[in-house]
């Protein structure tokens, strides 16, 4: 979909260059309204088509990370779940029913959670490569690797996270 640059900007989250809007956002996680769109968006084709729901925790998880916030009790455990539900999965093999699940079990536990200072870079991967998708194949390869981009770029949180888990 080809933009004048003019109207792109840099999504103060994921850094993503995304069209310029002066829409709706989310209330805690720092998002740009063009890209709170473009995930909108995502949310709607997996939602509505079966062949692109089962990557749906990842989008969710991944979208999340990279769109910390500032340090709040809602974005804290925000963080916090999110990182835990991508361990689970990228490190773990947990299915995404099972890592679901696991995040519920953990929010009983919010107040051991404490704020994660985001990484400079929060991933080489974002949410623009999943909306650019033009199929599902396409769709789940490019959540996959945005999920694990977004890990990664988490690395220093790594062993704060895993004690989350067997704690």
């Amino acid at each position: 979909m080809p933009h004048s640059l003019s109207k792109l900007s840099p999504c103060p989250g994921c850094s993503a260059m995304v069209l310029f809007s002066s829409g709706a956002t989310h209330e805690y996680l720092l998002a740009s309204p063009g890209c709170w769109a473009m995930y909108g968006d995502v949310l709607a084709r997996e939602y509505s088509d079966a062949a692109y729901a089962s990557v749906h925790r990842l989008t969710v998880d991944a979208y999340a990370v990279q769109h910390p916030g500032v340090p709040s009790p809602q974005s804290i455990q925000s963080v916090a779940l999110h990182l835990i539900s991508l361990c689970l999965v990228l490190e773990c093999g947990f299915d995404m029913d099972q890592a679901t699940r696991a995040m519920r079990q953990h929010t009983q536990r919010k107040s051991d959670f404490v704020w994660l200072t985001p990484p400079k870079c929060l991933g080489d991967r974002t949410v623009l490569e999943v909306w650019q998708a033009q199929d599902a194949a396409t769709h789940t390869r490019a959540v996959w690797a945005w999920a694990r981009s977004a890990w990664s770029a988490w690395e220093s949180h790594h062993q704060q996270i895993r004690q989350w888990i067997v704690s």
